[in-house]
């Protein structure tokens, strides 16, 4: 079985590493647009209805109009953008984070593919809460730092030609970025929780955490119950791996380059405090990892065909 692709926003950084996947595959055809046409509205409708699959790699509101554009009922779309992650009648794309959402995703004609952040936040909080480990009504907090790739072409000149003259930053002071709606939403908990990320001078990788006050809560699990839980979560998954809880270090680059995600439980047994902590690649399982394995799923092909373990 061969499907014909159409990544739309295919020369941006996500694009370029979904492409990356599928290049070479004998199973997949890419679609392409000639730069002569790229631009032509007419050219962009006919690829987005003449393929079986679309990817979309573009800002929210051109995502939006890319999906209106498209007639044919044999198109299959996965989103790569932050428009549709909360809205009704598209699929989440993140196959891990229920017992049956592959098969949701397999099932779907319209996928959103999940947000970096929300993906490691969502991998530590969802198996907890839906075990009740953590109450629904728990108010969570979410640290995270990622590479400056993950902020588009500005953002990568920006880092690259030295205008950003720091090695970290905080942002999103004002509490309101993007992917907390879809934190709240996916992770089915009542309150938004405090998300406070920051971008490296690193090209890609990402480290988001989630501290735990376990003697405050209902249950008081330990350290051992919460690992048990996530191990037990996440025992098929080829892509998701529980880490050492006893590593000295954990660095931005642990799963950088990678489409995998790494999970660890650290924290101090004595005191009741837990540091829960995801790796990953915020351009790999954050992203365009992301995209292909929720192109694959939905194809029927080997779910990690492509991907890098």
């Amino acid at each position: 079985m061969n499907v014909n692709v159409f990544i739309d926003g295919g020369a941006g950084t996500t694009g370029l590493e979904i492409r990356d996947r599928l290049s070479g595959r004998s199973d997949v055809t890419l679609v392409t647009l000639d730069d002569a046409v790229r631009k032509s509205s007419a050219a962009r409708k006919q690829a987005l209805n003449d393929a079986d699959f679309v990817i979309l790699c573009l800002p929210d509101d051109a995502a939006r109009e890319a999906v209106a554009m498209i007639t044919s009922e044999k198109t299959r779309v996965i989103d790569a953008s932050t428009a549709h992650r909360v809205a009704e009648g598209w699929a989440y794309g993140f196959a891990e984070l229920e017992p049956a959402q592959q098969a949701a995703i397999a099932e779907a004609r319209f996928v959103s593919n999940p947000g970096c952040y929300p993906t490691g936040f969502l991998a530590l909080v969802r198996p907890l809460v839906r075990a009740g480990l953590i109450p629904h009504d728990w108010p969570l907090s979410a640290n995270a730092i990622s590479g400056y790739s993950g902020g588009g072409k500005s953002m990568i000149a920006e880092f690259e030609e030295g205008k950003a003259d720091t090695s970290a930053r905080l942002y999103a002071l004002g509490l309101a970025h993007k992917h907390v709606a879809e934190m709240q939403k996916h992770a089915r908990v009542a309150h938004p929780p405090i998300f406070t990320p920051a971008v490296a001078n690193t090209y890609r990788g990402m480290i988001v955490e989630v501290p735990v006050p376990l003697h405050a809560l209902p249950r008081k699990p330990s350290l051992t119950q919460i690992e048990s839980t996530l191990t037990e979560a996440y025992k098929d998954s080829p892509l998701i791996r529980i880490g050492a809880a006893d590593a000295q270090f954990v660095t931005i680059e642990d799963d950088a380059g990678s489409d995998r995600l790494t999970l660890r439980v650290c924290g101090n047994a004595e005191a009741g405090q837990a540091r829960l902590i995801a790796t990953l690649d915020n351009l790999g399982k954050g992203a365009a990892g992301a995209a292909v394995q929720n192109l694959n799923i939905m194809a029927g092909f080997d779910p990690v065909a492509g991907l890098t373990l």
